[in-house]
């Protein structure tokens, strides 16, 4: 469970610096619903850009952003389908987007899932303390993004081999940037590195996105939610929702399928990761070129036991369609095959991921032979604007993107996608994915026996976690009402 102990002289310091900076913690509750945001919030956010170092941003870490870069309000949550011409199955793919989040992604979300609990606790005193906010891309811009809106010194980690865009932005926001050995598939190294930084500073408190349940529980919460709503949207008489297929990466995502199964519990979840990688599926390793899906270890939040099928993706899958998709030659191609051109121009919502996870859904559709009457439900988590550098490499790399390449690319990793490389787990198979914690997260990282155990034979273990929502929404109101701003 997250530690919700109360220190309450480092609280008070805290509430002095919210009150000092003008500083309103959102719930839970209103991340979920923005209807329940004050109205003198809302009024303020009309002059505020989205991605603005701005403390009222701190509201706008929702689903349900008006999707405009400034001024924008709330209205529903963001989300596209996929038409049947560009995926080449009859099931309904439907996808949040992340773009509409404060840095572009939902990883913000994450980490304000991680520090607040942490900040209204007085556990993190800004006044002394350091976030270090480890990761492989978006969670540590996610976190320095959110401590910096709530007046935290940040230091953000990730490795050397990330594109070009993170380090940039970074350096404008987080007080430190520490570039580790590697590219995606280095995790260890980073892991390494906060260990480092703990034996030699006594202000840094590590918020590690792959064991903190913060993470876990915003997802749980928001994202599955959302999820929700956007099935009560779009749900026909005849129609079944069959489950969400996501990358792993942290598991912080993926545990909205956990909300989802418990709504949905013939719904399937489906976890993935690269095939140069096959960390899941074989016990593998590797590197690879999707960014931001992590590897080479099994997440301390993710709940194996109620993951139902993995799958692996060839990363040269995700590079091609990220220039099919964002090439002007592609998205040409992608409109004479008869893919709607206003669809197309909404191509760009998809990162890297995003790219991924959308070959995992057409995937699942082709696995389980999903027809017009089935929904699959996946996440866009950032959009191509954190990779306009990785598209000039390729194109230094690889020349000019012609229609050849476009007409092969469209051929053989969309419609061409198969069930390779995908297996559907057996209860060993799931017991043996989450033994492979024990390497990682018990003999490297501090973790017990006990609890690794309690992870797989106690029911009560997750829904433990979950049932902790209306707890920290008090704690933050109690917050709020101590700094005296609404």
């Amino acid at each position: 469970m997250i530690d919700l102990s109360v220190f309450k002289e480092r609280l008070e310091r805290t509430v002095e610096r919210a009150r000092k900076r003008d500083i309103i913690i959102p719930t839970f509750a209103q991340m979920k619903d923005p209807s329940l945001i004050p109205e003198a919030v809302k009024e303020e956010l009309l002059g505020i850009g989205l991605w603005d170092l701005v403390s009222r941003n701190l509201f706008r870490i929702t689903w349900k952003n008006e999707p405009i870069s400034a001024g924008g309000g709330f209205s529903g949550v963001n989300y596209v389908e996929f038409p049947q011409s560009l995926t080449g199955v009859e099931a309904r793919i439907i996808a949040l987007v992340g773009k509409w989040f404060p840095t572009g992604s939902h990883k913000v979300g994450a980490t304000f899932g991680c520090l607040v609990p942490r900040l209204v606790t007085g556990q993190f005193d800004p006044t002394a303390d350091k976030a270090v906010w480890p990761s492989t891309g978006n969670y540590c811009r996610g976190g320095a993004y959110d401590a910096s809106l709530l007046a935290c010194e940040s230091i953000a980690i990730l490795p050397e081999g990330m594109s070009r865009e993170r380090f940039d932005w970074l350096s404008k926001v987080a007080g430190e940037v520490i570039a580790t050995p590697g590219s995606e598939s280095n995790v260890k190294e980073i892991f390494d590195k906060t260990w480092e930084l703990r034996r030699t500073r006594e202000d840094v408190v590590v918020f590690n996105q792959f064991d903190e349940f913060g993470n876990y529980l915003w997802h749980y919460e928001i994202t599955g939610h959302a999820m929700e709503e956007v099935l009560e949207a779009e749900l026909g008489l005849h129609d079944t929702y069959r489950g969400v297929v996501l990358t792993t990466g942290s598991a912080g995502t993926i545990g909205c399928g956990d909300y989802m199964k418990q709504i949905f519990p013939t719904s399937k979840i489906a976890a993935g990761e690269a095939l140069q990688c096959p960390t899941l599926i074989e016990n593998g390793f590797g590197a690879h070129r999707i960014e931001g899906i992590g590897d080479k270890h099994v997440p301390w939040i993710h709940n194996v036991k109620n993951t139902d099928l993995v799958m692996a993706l060839d990363d040269n899958v995700i590079v091609n369609l990220a220039r099919l998709f964002n090439e002007p030659t592609g998205r040409a191609h992608l409109v004479k095959q008869g893919v709607p051109e206003a669809f197309v121009e909404k191509l760009d919502l998809l990162g890297f991921s995003s790219i991924a996870n959308l070959s995992m859904a057409i995937k699942f559709a082709k696995y389980y032979e999903l027809g017009p009457h089935d929904v699959i439900l996946t996440v866009l988590t950032d959009s191509m604007e954190l990779y306009q550098s990785r598209l000039h490499e390729m194109h230094e790399e690889h020349g000019d993107y012609t229609e050849c390449d476009a007409a092969a690319d469209f051929a053989r990793y969309l419609l061409g996608l198969t069930t390779d490389h995908l297996l559907e787990l057996l209860y060993t198979d799931r017991r043996r994915i989450h033994n492979l914690k024990y390497f990682t997260w018990v003999e490297q990282q501090g973790k017990t026996f006990e609890e690794i155990t309690d992870q797989w034979y106690d029911p009560r273990y997750w829904t433990s976690i979950q049932d902790q929502i209306p707890e920290i929404d008090e704690l933050i109101k109690t917050f709020n009402e101590r700094v005296g701003l609404i």
